[in-house]
């Protein structure tokens, strides 16, 4: 796995990057991701807008040569296995995520009540620890998500610090952005995308209610 993908893939799941949310995300130094950037730039699979850089349309059909080689090289029916376990912490997670914006399913959650919070925050920890042996399987697995635990950690320790932005908060690398992004890469190696979870998801709560 080259640093070209890692690369790629960054700017693909944030839109827009710079050096050091790349940096943060692959746990590159800045020395070694803007050589990378200047190349890809080069040859025509990025754009720069000021600090920030997006993928465009060839270095998008770039990244899916990467992606398509990289699955080659993967155990695709345990990476599926392992992806199918993932359904049980990502329904649980997008209820916590839920439960921390509303209280009672509808009502705004603003944080007045410590006690609710620190209740969502405690099912938070449970989670991750419980999630742990999991993603370290993904990453044994798929070794180009091996930022991933160092990513969650961080996110978590900020959330115990008291600052907690860091769960949900959009455009930060939030538990949240970190979660979705890990799902974004996931769906990729399972060789689906989000159009066919999203129909998936529908046509199982259309027989639930049928039932």
């Amino acid at each position: 796995m080259t640093i070209e993908l890692w690369v790629l893939q960054t700017l693909r799941l944030k839109g827009m990057a710079t050096v050091e949310d790349i940096g943060s995300v692959t746990g590159a130094p800045a020395g070694e991701v803007e050589p990378v950037l200047g190349e890809l730039g080069a040859a025509g699979y990025l754009e720069q807008f000021g600090e920030r850089y997006r993928l465009t349309k060839p270095g998008r059909a770039r990244l899916d040569e990467l992606l398509a080689a990289e699955r080659a090289s993967l155990d695709l029916a345990r990476l599926a296995e392992a992806y199918r376990e993932f359904g049980a912490p990502n329904s649980a997670f997008k209820q916590l995520v839920t439960d921390w914006q509303l209280k009672d399913g509808g009502t705004f959650n603003d944080h007045t009540d410590a006690d609710y919070d620190a209740k969502i925050l405690h099912r938070l920890g449970e989670l991750h620890d419980g999630f742990g042996q999991l993603l370290e399987r993904l990453v044994g697995l798929a070794p180009r998500l091996a930022p991933y635990p160092r990513r969650f950690a961080s996110a978590l320790a900020k959330v115990r610090a008291g600052e907690h932005i860091w769960l949900a908060r959009p455009m930060i690398d939030s538990y949240h952005t970190v979660w979705f992004e890990l799902h974004e890469d996931l769906i990729g190696l399972a060789g689906s995308s989000r159009a066919v979870e999203a129909a998936a998801e529908a046509a199982e709560a259309a027989a639930g209610r049928a039932e």
